[in-house]
């Protein structure tokens, strides 16, 4: 009697996808709660508490630190040197994927790599709760996110064949909701309990569910697939063809387009929030809104318009018209702008008084929408059209994108005192809108390009 062949824990499937992939979205999800909890705080603790006179004094290294910031950017009042600060922060932690990509395509292998990412993230959302070791808590939650970001994502894209590329999609598409569900819970748990209890307990509780994180990582290593391209030991991978390189540049292209997007996004995070809290009038009925609870609105219209962008998208390609994945990026750039012109809009309305909270309300629920058309996607699109030797290393380099971002939106922050807000908000608009009409004018010739080098090889 002959025995049915035994699958591989990593090739084991549920509702079509590959196990791992829960396990992977559930450990995203956990710290993703801890990253956006934090980051929510981050500005506005700084701002109405830490850079005050008589707690700045407590921060170990701040005085040198602010010497190099002012030496780059100049002299900074306390709004723009948060928003500086927080806009490096927001920055390396997407420079620092790069090298834990190179590490795990090169020496250690992504599951490795991503360990050591979870316990430097651990200890520092730790640190975070404590005054002095505030620069150190960054340092540690930059350095642990460039251990874990591209490789967790490259796990992903891992677990599917060359020939799922509708599959792998949805399965980014599912990982990512894996993110938002974090982003959503973390902002409403951290800020809450900021505000009843204080800055630091907030800043303690995201530090609890990255140990979840962990947890769940280690249950599901069984399900997760085998490491690629990890040269071995004495031998170097093979070097990279011209057809691979004219492909990676492509790729570049496109991820640069993406940042149009990215800096409008990113900016409700910085200077949103603090917009929100001096201009909204946050009051409803007796109940006066955390301003961090706005961006768990943004995460929380990720999760929502998945299910109904998964359903347009299949009835689109049972019709054989679902866009492609610039088409996606482009959509994305669009509703990205109407979310900053809200912000515009609403300022508008009320030049000399307190806007009411509708208008972010709206925007931050369009930033969440335009998330899913833009992220899920480039991120398929790296995974799938990147050279294997390099998969790692070029995902990595799709949150590299975040690191320009992130520095140039905390120095685009600056301009937000002598513009004012209406002007501010338009700018914003302006730079997401760009992005969709480079991918008009570029995205037909790219798309070709990219299709003709994957048919050579």
């Amino acid at each position: 009697m002959n025995k049915a062949p035994v699958v591989p824990r990593h090739e084991e499937r549920l509702w079509g996808h590959p196990k791992g992939l829960i396990f992977l979205a559930m450990t995203e999800m956990w710290e993703r709660f801890s990253f956006y909890g934090m980051r929510a705080l981050l500005v506005l603790y700084m701002v109405q508490e830490l850079l005050l006179p008589g707690r700045i004094e407590n921060v170990a290294g701040m005085g040198a630190y602010r010497s190099v910031v002012e030496s780059i950017f100049g002299e900074l009042s306390t709004q723009a040197f948060a928003s500086q600060t927080f806009g490096l922060y927001a920055g390396f932690v997407y420079f620092t994927p790069l090298f834990g990509g190179l590490l795990a395509d090169r020496w250690l292998g992504a599951k490795r790599v991503v360990m050591i990412g979870i316990a430097l993230m651990t200890l520092g959302h730790f640190a975070m709760a404590f005054d002095v070791s505030f620069l150190l808590a960054l340092l540690l939650l930059v350095l642990g996110s460039g251990c874990l970001k591209g490789n967790i994502a490259a796990q992903v894209g891992h677990l599917y064949e060359r020939h799922e590329e509708t599959l792998r999609s949805k399965g980014y598409a599912i990982f990512s909701t894996g993110i938002n569900v974090g982003a959503t819970i973390g902002p409403l748990v951290c800020g809450l309990l900021a505000q009843v209890y204080g800055w630091h307990i907030g800043f303690g509780a995201a530090g609890l569910f990255m140990l979840v994180a962990a947890v769940v990582y280690f249950t599901g290593l069984k399900y997760f697939a085998e490491d690629r391209a990890v040269a071995p030991v004495g031998e170097s991978l093979p070097p990279l063809t011209a057809s691979e390189w004219k492909m990676i540049a492509l790729v570049v292209c496109v991820l640069l387009i993406t940042m149009c997007q990215s800096f409008a996004y990113e900016q409700l995070w910085n200077v949103g929030l603090l917009w929100v809290n001096e201009r909204v009038d946050l009051t409803i009925g007796t109940l006066t809104v955390p301003t961090p609870w706005f961006a768990s609105e943004d995460s929380f219209a990720s999760v929502v318009a998945l299910p109904l962008l998964l359903v347009i998208w299949a009835w689109q390609g049972r019709r054989g018209g679902e866009p492609g994945d610039l088409a996606k990026i482009a959509t994305g750039a669009i509703i990205m702008a109407c979310s900053s012109a809200m912000l515009a809009i609403g300022a508008l309305s009320a030049p000399d008084g307190k806007v009411s909270i509708l208008f972010p309300l709206v925007a931050y629920f369009l930033s969440g929408i335009a998330f899913m058309y833009q992220w899920p996607t480039a991120l398929a699109l790296v995974s799938r059209r990147a050279p294997k030797k390099i998969n790692a290393l070029m995902m990595a380099g799709a949150y590299l994108t975040l690191f320009v971002v992130g520095v140039g939106t905390g120095y685009i922050a600056r301009f937000y005192e002598p513009l004012g807000d209406v002007a501010f908000w338009t700018l914003q608009a302006g730079i997401s809108a760009t992005g969709a009409l480079l991918v008009l004018f570029l995205g037909g010739a790219i798309k070709r390009r990219m299709d003709a080098l994957e048919d050579l090889g």
